[in-house]
């Protein structure tokens, strides 16, 4: 098997077509059939028909799908450590859920990173309902977020930190000072970061359980944003307790009371198994229930401008 031979197969499954696989992959439709046929006369097996709902995989070809894409996902990961390994610098990507990256992130990589002479650490910001597959197919090392459904033998499911979401709104705000109801809450105007977009998630579940609709939702670009248009006084916004604590502290802000609130949630961090992960991902696994891992997240790193060495942060959102 070829790693083109499994580009073809893999984009035949992804796209549903051979014409699709073709137009995806820059190539002819010839190409992607010849090397499907070798796959099939190599491994013995058909790994697919044509149907007239589409295609119609073989037990062996969703095999094959399954390990196809790990293949090259571990193909690519190679060709980045040889490159590192060259430079002397290793690479940690990690996947982070949105509340994660914006909230917490940011002082777990600066003093995790910063202990280490030769690591860059590559953040993106992911749906974490993609996090097995990004795991499995190599595409990041580790995965931080809510926690899992399940969690896969192949697997290792890490909880590091408990947080509450709490409402928070203005001090001119109608209900300021107020303990809801459900009926008065579900009809505000909420104030929304990127994290409530989605199924997974604190906010998403909060959310569901208060039963407000799309229409009063309105959606900003980070949850700093929200949270600054509720001082505003424009609606009602859900933020991280650790997050907005000073604001509440200095009147900025009013936490309200109602059912369902606070929320609590944790952040699990994921990875492959010790023996699948790199090293730096079962570092990372061990730092981050540190206290002083802890503290970075809670407050920040806390490193001074003296000490401070950047790593490569590339932060990616999607």
């Amino acid at each position: 098997m070829t790693p083109a031979q499994l580009r073809a197969f893999t984009a035949t499954v992804r796209l549903g077509s051979v014409k699709a696989a073709a137009a995806d992959l820059a190539v002819t439709e010839a190409a992607i059939s010849i090397h499907i046929a070798h796959l099939r006369k190599e491994l013995g097996d058909r790994l697919f028909t044509r149907t007239a709902g589409g295609l119609t995989f073989t037990p062996g070809g969703l095999r094959l799908a399954s390990r196809a894409a790990e293949l090259l996902g571990l193909q690519h990961r190679t060709i980045l450590e040889v490159r590192r390994a060259g430079t002397g610098r290793r690479l940690l990507r990690i996947a982070a859920s949105s509340l994660f990256a914006e909230h917490a992130a940011p002082g777990l990589i600066e003093l995790f990173a910063g202990r280490a002479a030769d690591l860059d650490v590559e953040l993106s910001v992911q749906d974490p309902q993609r996090f097995d597959t990004l795991l499995t197919t190599r595409a990041v090392d580790v995965a931080i977020g809510p926690p899992p459904a399940t969690v896969e033998p192949t697997t290792t499911c890490t909880p590091f930190l408990n947080y509450q979401v709490i409402a928070v709104v203005g001090t001119d705000h109608p209900l300021a000072g107020c303990t809801a109801g459900a009926t008065e809450l579900r009809d505000q105007t909420w104030l929304l970061g990127p994290s409530a977009v989605g199924r997974i998630g604190m906010l998403p579940s909060v959310l569901r359980r208060l039963s407000v609709p799309d229409h009063n939702q309105r959606i900003f670009q980070s949850q700093a944003a929200s949270v600054d248009e509720a001082k505003h006084g424009k609606g009602v916004a859900l933020a991280v307790a650790f997050a907005v604590a000073k604001d509440i502290a200095a009147g900025d802000l009013v936490q309200l009371g109602g059912p369902h609130l606070p929320a609590r949630g944790s952040w699990n961090l994921l990875t492959l198994t010790d023996r699948e992960s790199p090293q730096a991902a079962a570092e990372l696994r061990r730092f981050v229930t540190t206290p002083r891992a802890t503290q970075a997240m809670l407050r920040g790193s806390g490193v001074t401008a003296g000490r401070f060495r950047p790593a490569v942060h590339v932060t990616l959102w999607s």
